[in-house]
This record gives structure tokens, sequence and C-alpha cells, in this order.
């Protein structure tokens, strides 16, 4: 196979032609937008080019604890996200859930996807540990973020709903489990169609990258498909995680509602 072809910085500037051609329609359609496209265009960019530095001196330079720096700071970034993004107010209680459940989860799928699944060697490996790391923690940031939104929409439009079960003596486990279980497939339903939809209505970032490297596709496909059942786990675990304790902070001592 060939290597990966160099891309020179006038090619790339002339990506830039269709952000160019997007204002222009944007512009055109008087649709507000200019300036968070160029905003989220220039933030793009200088954040990939200092992660692009970062890595080329982790790299360079591999140690344990520049690998595990970085997972830090991820998970840091992840759970701060699920957090700003919620349009509901986040007691304590429930923050310090979505971070146990976040945390542990990532940390669970992504070692036994270093250990037992890929075993690269050393363990912290910045070429694999940074970018398989990064996967699963953005992608179950998003399934958490998803079932945080729907959970809490769920106890605040089936208030009533929640609240006629326990009367007729349910407990808080049965009262919960529409709402739990509705969450559960908003905050999956995204992975699901990602898997779905894999090799023929596109080609997935990783194998894509490694076929653009001068892999084999064979040995791309191997890679894609490890990682998208990775993918698959961390969500679930960390959303399932995430669920089963979250919802108990709606209730009481006395299984009321709060």
């Amino acid at each position: 196979m060939n290597d990966m072809l160099e891309i020179t910085i006038w090619q790339l500037v002339s990506a830039y032609l269709f952000i160019l051609l997007l204002l222009a329609i944007v512009r055109w359609r008087k649709i507000p937008r200019e300036k968070e496209i160029i905003i989220a265009t220039l933030r793009m960019t200088i954040q990939l080019v200092l992660v692009g530095y970062i890595l080329m001196f982790i790299f360079e330079n591999e140690h344990f604890l520049y690998s595990l720096i970085v997972l830090i700071l991820m998970e840091s970034f992840a759970v701060y996200n699920i957090y700003k993004r919620s349009k509901h107010t986040l007691n304590k209680e429930l923050k310090k859930i979505i971070a146990i459940a976040m945390v542990s989860g990532t940390l669970f799928a992504f070692f036994y996807f270093d250990f037992v699944v890929v075993q690269f060697s050393p363990w912290y490996d910045p070429r694999y540990f940074i970018p398989i790391a990064g996967m699963l923690i953005g992608n179950s940031m998003t399934g958490i973020t998803l079932g945080v939104a729907a959970l809490m929409e769920g106890f605040t439009s089936r208030k009533k709903e929640v609240e006629a079960a326990l009367m007729l003596g349910a407990t808080p486990h049965k009262a919960a489990r529409n709402i739990v279980n509705h969450s559960f497939d908003s905050a999956i339903l995204p992975t699901i169609n990602n898997m779905i939809g894999m090799g023929i209505v596109f080609l997935p970032g990783m194998m894509t990258g490694v076929i653009l490297s001068g892999a084999n596709p064979v040995d791309a496909i191997k890679y894609q498909i490890a990682i998208m059942l990775g993918i698959t786990g961390s969500v679930s675990l960390t959303v399932i995680l995430f669920l089963y304790f979250g919802y108990r902070t709606f209730f009481n001592k006395y299984a009321q509602l709060k």
C-alpha cells in the first residue's frame, strides 16, 4: 500500500473555500449564523493545530504520565461539558452520579479494550491510548448528555404519572421504569444508528484514517469493528450506571418524589 499523501499548506487553505461558500449562502439567505460559523471555524483550526503539536511532543517523548494526564483532561472536559449542555438545573447529587458513571464506565471499557482486545504494548502507547480513549469518552459523553436530558424531561412532564403509580403502591423503581427505559433508548439510539449505517451510508472516521495512512482496508475494518463494539459497550455501560443511580435522586427516603 502507498504512504498517505501529504497535504500542502496551500491545499489546506483551498479547503476553507467551502466555509466561504457557506458564509455566502447564509448571507444570501439572511440567516444570522455568520458569526457562529467564523468563530467555530477559527476555534476548530486553533484547537486542532495546538493538539497536533501537543500530540507530536507526547509521541516523541513516550511516558505513561503524559498519557494519563491526557486521559484525565479528556474525562474532566467530558463531565464539565455534560453539566454545561444540560438545559435543566442539576443538583449536586445528580452531578456526582454523572461524574462517577462517566469516569468508571469509560475507564472500565477503555482498559478492557487496552489489555484484552487490542493489547498494545506498552499499555500507555500514546498512538493507541489517546485516540481510542478519545473515541470512547466522546461517544459516552454524548450518550450521557442525551440520557440526562431525557431523564430530566421525563420526570418533569410525567410527574403526575409517577405520583399516581406511587399512590397505588408501586416502588420508585417500578414508578420510574418507563422514564428510565425511554431515557436509555434516547441515549443509545445514535450509537445503534451509527452501527446500522456504517459501511453503507458512510465510512467511519477511524477506518478512513487507517486507510488514508496506507493500511490494508481489511485491517482497517478489523480496527473499526473492534472500536465500534468498544464504543457501544462504553456508551451502554456509562448510561446504565447513570440511569440506575440517577433516577433514585428524584425520590426521598420515604419513596416520595422530591
